[in-house]
């Protein structure tokens, strides 16, 4: 493969990667964290509509909560990690979408 084609490969997956939904983002987020696929993906649904981008950043940047496997943590594992954060609305948007998601 020429060199022209790979940089327009490239272009064309960074161009495909920018445009991820930050739905996306939170549910992949919360995959990595440790929580099962149908539960992360129900979360982030619920969390993007109720959250600011700054509180979903900070949310994504909790340190202890990366690189597991989905289906590792429990809900109430994730949200006892959320209240290092500090911050109410965070904890009660991921408490309430916690519960919602886990009995469905």
């Amino acid at each position: 493969m020429n060199r022209f084609r790979v940089i327009a490969l490239m272009t064309g997956l960074l161009t495909l990667a920018a445009c991820a939904t930050p739905e996306t983002r939170v549910r992949n987020g919360l995959m990595s964290a440790g929580l099962s696929a149908p539960v992360s993906a129900c979360m982030a649904d619920r969390m993007v509509d109720r959250l600011s981008l700054g509180q979903l950043r900070k949310l994504g940047d909790l340190g202890k909560l990366k690189n597991r496997d989905p289906g590792e943590v429990t809900v109430k594992e994730f949200v006892k990690e959320t209240r290092s954060l500090q911050d109410p609305e965070i904890l009660g948007v991921v408490t309430s979408s916690g519960l919602i998601c886990a009995v469905q």
